[in-house]
């Protein structure tokens, strides 16, 4: 059985986007689907003593029928780099593990990104050696496949070889069944419960679902533990 991950790129993805990569065999980056404003592609939070807060990478708007992920550019007209830099220096310095990870974090935000997709993909990729998730990635443009919502999927799944799918409980809300069944993909859903650990600023309530550096921080090499955790 070859069981497939498709996903769209994110900025620093929660400690469930990783579990779910560790869980397949291959994982199928969705380059070529629209780009969601105000959504996880470009934004994610992180803990501060104020409580939750988004960081996000600013980007250059077209029509929406032309903004692709592969295809949004980066503002570079605002100094977001240093911004995102700085407030993870400032809530996490302390964090037991900050200096582990710090200075291969400091190169990533050090280079001069242009295009959306490849910065998220880059900031994956390190996060994914440092799990020691060995997972090869596959981009949905590199297939030339077509289709909507159930069927793009299977598209993509026949185009790689896997019989298998594995989707987050979302995908309850949109995927036909029947059609898998059709073309003799499984579909497994992932179960994941967000782990509690020692966050910074444990005087505040713990905040789940942040991005994986909160959890790299406050848990070094225990957060490859929560991969394999239901």
């Amino acid at each position: 059985m070859k069981t497939a991950v498709i996903h769209q790129p994110q900025y620093f993805p929660y400690l469930g986007f990783f579990h779910k990569l560790n869980q397949g065999d291959i994982f199928v980056a969705m380059d070529t689907v629209q780009f969601e404003r105000r959504g996880l592609q470009h934004r994610n939070k992180i803990k501060t003593s104020q409580g939750s807060q988004w960081i996000t990478v600013p980007v250059c708007h077209r029509a929406r029928e032309e903004e692709f992920i592969n295809t949004m550019e980066i503002n570079s007209e605002f100094p977001w780099s240093r911004k995102h830099w700085n407030a993870i220096v400032t809530n996490y310095a302390r964090a037991p593990y900050f200096a582990q990870y710090s200075s291969g974090l400091e190169k990533i935000f050090q280079q001069e990104w242009v295009n959306l997709c490849e910065l998220n993909m880059a900031m994956m990729r390190w996060v994914m050696e440092i799990l020691e998730i060995n997972k090869p990635i596959v981009y949905m443009s590199a297939l030339g496949v077509e289709g909507n919502k159930s069927e793009l999927l299977i598209n993509i799944c026949q185009a790689i070889g896997a019989n298998a799918y594995l989707s987050g409980i979302g995908g309850r809300q949109y995927m036909d069944m029947a059609e898998f069944t059709t073309a003799g993909i499984d579909v497994f859903w992932q179960e994941f419960s967000y782990p509690t650990y020692t966050q910074m600023f444990p005087e505040l309530d713990f905040a789940p679902n942040l991005s994986i550096l909160d959890t790299l921080f406050c848990c070094g090499s225990d957060t490859k533990k929560f991969l394999n955790v239901c």
